[in-house]
């Protein structure tokens, strides 16, 4: 007759598959767990401070803060733009950490959207990443710019003295001109009296001689009627 063994074979199967279940958990937290595996990275704003472990995803100035990185020493970041602002390399550096934190220095970026990775010498995977926004213009409000002193009213010229009067009497008043005398018009023809041995005379003195003349005649026909009555007047007494 055949004698069976099920149990020990049973034993060696559950002791094996308790060694592989045994050596797979051993190994997981040394895969899942590499120094700098647990820390991050947070973006805060210059006025944040550095304990405070929240996330500023809007920002003008800004730093980067880290913490819980375990044993390392160092960890290396970039910053990129993101579209719709672009796709250019911004900024890099690194952060020196001491027991396990460090924090950068302020730095700022024209408003856009930004990407931020870290690595660090044995990580597991991939870089880790966050983004943010670089709002200067809404982040940090603007002092209400005070209405602009109206401008003060230019003083009204003075008006300019009217001359002072001339300490020098004036000249005296030019007399009137004097008035021109009319001239009546000179006869155009000879006057004057008869020259001694001359003929005659014409124009207007030719007349006045004439008419004296005539005068002469006509008194001496007076005077010789006269003198006949006188003489007719003796002759008869």
């Amino acid at each position: 007759m055949t004698t069976s063994h099920p149990l020990p074979s049973a034993r060696r199967l559950l002791a094996a598959a308790t060694a592989a279940a045994a050596l797979t958990l051993g190994a997981a937290p040394v895969a899942l767990a590499a120094p700098g595996d647990n820390g991050d990275i947070k973006v805060h704003a210059s006025s944040t401070p550095v304990d405070s472990q929240n996330e500023d995803s809007k920002v003008c100035q800004f730093y980067l803060d880290a913490f819980n990185f375990d044993t390392l020493q160092l960890v290396s970041w970039t910053i990129e733009q993101q579209p719709p602002t672009g796709n250019a390399l911004v900024l890099a550096g690194s952060i020196t950490l001491t027991n396990g934190t460090g924090t950068t220095s302020t730095y700022t970026l024209p408003d856009g959207h930004y990407k931020l990775v870290w690595t660090f010498v044995g990580e597991t995977g991939t870089g880790k990443q966050k983004v943010f926004d670089v709002l200067c213009a809404t982040n940090s409000p603007s002092p209400t710019s005070s209405p602009s002193p109206t401008s003060s009213p230019s003083p009204t010229a003075s008006p300019s003295p009217t001359a002072s009067p001339s300490s020098s009497p004036s000249g005296s008043p030019s007399p009137s001109p004097r008035p021109t005398p009319v001239h009546s018009p000179k006869p155009t023809g000879p006057h004057g009296g008869v020259g001694a041995g001359g003929g005659g005379t014409s124009g207007t003195d030719t007349a006045q001689v004439l008419g004296g003349a005539g005068l002469l005649a006509g008194a001496a026909v007076l005077g010789l009627r006269a003198l006949r009555r006188r003489n007719g007047r003796n002759a008869e007494s």
